[in-house]
């Protein structure tokens, strides 16, 4: 099976959202990228669809933006 992706950039925010995600739906059925340590996975959020973060890609495709933290421009930088 495919796992969520959760997209996020560190701030205080994102890892609250980590946090809850986690526990909402078990660390073993979501992988983790924190876009501020891996930038290199920035393109692969963008072509996602994500427009902000933190944000849930989920194993269909969907993006699911959780509250607002950073937008993708700002996290560029």
């Amino acid at each position: 099976m495919k796992k969520t992706v959760f997209y996020h950039a560190g701030c205080s925010v994102c890892v609250s959202a980590e946090h809850d995600i986690i526990n909402l739906i078990g660390a073993e059925n979501v992988e983790v990228i924190h876009l501020g340590n891996d930038r290199n996975k920035i393109a692969e959020a963008e072509n996602a669809g994500i427009q902000s973060v933190p944000a849930l890609v989920t194993p269909n495709g969907n993006v699911l933006h959780i509250n607002f933290g950073a937008s993708m421009e700002d996290v560029k930088k």
